[in-house]
């Protein structure tokens, strides 16, 4: 791991998807305030041991979002067109 990708890139992968993900030097939409792309450090389905070992590493910066096949914002600006 370590290397950027953008959300929409992270969702569409089988390795995260239903997983938690840990992202870092994460650039952010303006609009939502949302990540929208970073390096990804670390994933898995337990948000309790992903946090832990994020705080082993002393990577506490990280951004961890949910990867589920879709996103809540889209789903939202769907319903409102």
């Amino acid at each position: 791991m370590g290397y950027r990708m953008s959300w929409p890139e992270i969702r569409q992968n089988d390795d995260y998807r239903g997983r938690w993900v840990a992202l870092d030097d994460c650039t952010y939409d303006s609009r939502t305030g949302q990540p929208s792309s970073g390096s990804v450090v670390d994933a898995d389905e337990d948000l309790v041991v992903l946090c832990n070992r994020m705080r082993e590493k002393n990577s506490r910066h990280c951004a961890i979002l949910f990867c589920d096949e879709e996103h809540e914002e889209e789903e939202i600006l769907r319903r409102r067109n």
